[in-house]
């Protein structure tokens, strides 16, 4: 593993990628953007509370999870899923092509996982978009299944939902969490939902991008 550990956390090269890799796994954008600058903001921050074990659920192309162990070296393994088994192989490539490592596992959010509070660093971009629940069945009917990297059902929280009920079991006693959410997603309520089981939550940045009001949320909980 890298011992490597950057002062900034730098857009990962996405070079070895191409058109036709989008067609399968989502293509970083405004919100993927918005994520990186958050985490690089909040670096020292999450360099203090020294995560031994990182998580980011629903990787995609990788960009957020190699920037992340790059800017971390040694002193954080890396991990990610995606339930997009091409999203999978992505994400290590874009590891590799960055000196890095990410351990990428094929799944539906963490659900293969028995790890409870043992994740001291968690990242979630999830599918955020109002959309019908119908449209979270996968994969899509052409055997696709880039729609579930936007597709959030009700409210856009139905995926989101899922995870949060029980963050507080999986994150460890000294642990942070980020999440990007839209106004629709309905923030505050979030806040509230992961104040019932002992986390701090601020949002870190904030970005109005066409019709979408983004924001990266945080939560901290500290012995």
């Amino acid at each position: 593993m890298s011992s490597h550990v950057n002062e900034t956390l730098e857009t990962p090269d996405l070079s070895h990628l191409s058109l036709t890799d989008f067609d399968q796994v989502y293509e970083p954008r405004e919100d993927s953007f918005l994520f990186l600058d958050a985490l690089e903001k909040d670096l020292n921050f999450i360099r203090s509370v020294q995560p031994r074990l990182g998580l980011e659920v629903g990787s995609g192309s990788g960009v957020i999870s190699a920037a992340v162990a790059r800017a971390l070296g040694s002193t954080c393994f890396m991990m990610a899923t995606d339930v997009n088994p091409f999203a999978c192989s992505v994400t290590q490539q874009t590891a590799e092509k960055n000196k890095t490592n990410v351990a990428c596992v094929q799944m539906d959010l963490d659900t293969m996982f028995r790890m409870d509070n043992s994740i001291d660093l968690l990242l979630f971009n999830p599918p955020y978009c109002v959309t019908s629940s119908e449209e979270l069945i996968e994969p899509g009917e052409d055997g696709s299944f880039l729609h579930l990297a936007w597709a959030g059902g009700l409210r856009g929280r139905e995926v989101t939902d899922r995870l949060l009920s029980h963050v507080g079991k999986l994150l460890s006693s000294k642990s942070l969490f980020y999440l990007v959410v839209i106004k629709e997603n309905d923030p505050a309520e979030i806040m509230n939902v992961l104040s019932v089981q002992g986390f701090e939550g601020k949002t870190v940045a904030s970005r109005k991008v066409k019709n979408e009001c983004l924001s990266v949320l945080r939560f901290y909980r500290g012995l």
